[in-house]
């Protein structure tokens, strides 16, 4: 009997593998859908599913049902939150909050939502993903500045999914959102003015990884917009600069080990790690 397991040949792995290839199609299901999908015992399912929600690999949500968790969404993401990310964005959402005295966030694109993290403007650490509820793109600041530089079709399955009044301030039609986020591609600022509720506002800009991509915003609450934006945004944007930095050069470090592990060819002298194979000419001679 595999893994410890009651059932003849289904390792513990494979009940694991089972459960998450039920989600394949992106659908929640509840406990009893998922030992019925998956052949398992309802006891098993509910032992596997809390351990695995318990990794945040799974979700459950407010009507008890369960779907897939960030960690799971991110992995099939262009824009990955790598843990070099996470911790590098820890240090800049302190500092964004030391000096600007308000709360900060960084967020990623999940699906139609922004799944953050959040430094809050007192003593407590910065929150995982975990413990942050997803918020609406369209009608939040980070959202904006994500669907912004999204590709089309990111943009057109939010919009077909219908987009939803939070107050009276929301942007609900479609051209009207397409129009903010073609302003945000060349301010590269975003802002929600008590969009997703009434009193609150907020500034975000994009932060860039490797190849220009967007991979996250950066956020701050503000008060009021119209005498808080030029400062906010111009410390965002230093500060999402600074980051997108970071995280070049991480991945560039990240390449070059990769490089340096492997076995390069001619290590006689005729191999340099920045350049590769040298010509036929200046073997034997590493130049400056």
């Amino acid at each position: 009997m595999a893994g410890n397991s009651a059932e003849p040949g289904r390792s513990v792995t494979s009940k694991v593998v089972a459960i998450l290839l039920a989600f394949h199609d992106g659908d929640e299901h509840s406990l009893t859908e998922i030992a019925r999908l998956t052949c398992l015992p309802v006891s098993t399912a509910h032992r596997l599913v809390t351990e695995l929600a318990g990794w945040g690999v799974l979700e459950r949500t407010e009507e008890s049902t369960f779907r897939v968790g960030l960690p799971m969404k991110t992995i099939a993401s262009r824009g990955s939150c790598t843990p070099a990310m996470i911790e590098l964005a820890r240090r800049v959402l302190e500092d964004l909050t030391a000096a600007v005295r308000t709360g900060a966030q960084l967020g990623v694109l999940t699906d139609t939502c922004v799944a953050y993290i959040e430094k809050r403007c007192d003593h407590s650490p910065v929150t995982t993903f975990a413990q942050t509820p997803r918020l609406p793109a369209h009608a939040t600041a980070l959202g904006k500045a994500l669907l912004a530089f999204s590709p089309d079709d990111v943009v057109d399955s939010i919009i077909g999914r219908g987009l939803e009044a939070y107050t009276p301030n929301t942007l609900t039609d479609p051209e009207q959102l397409r129009r903010r986020l073609a302003s945000i591609r060349l301010t590269r600022v975003a802002i929600s003015r008590w969009e997703l509720e009434p009193g609150m506002s907020a500034v975000a800009v994009p932060v860039f990884g490797a190849g220009g991509i967007a991979v996250a915003a950066l956020g701050l609450n503000t008060p009021n917009l119209r005498t808080d934006l030029p400062m906010v945004s111009s410390v965002l944007t230093v500060a999402a600069r600074s980051l997108s930095r970071e995280l070049a050069a991480s991945t560039r470090v990240g390449r070059l080990a990769l490089i340096t592990e492997q076995d390069p060819p001619h290590r006689d002298g005729n191999y340099d790690a920045g350049r590769g194979l040298l010509p036929d000419a200046k073997r034997g001679q590493l130049t400056g």
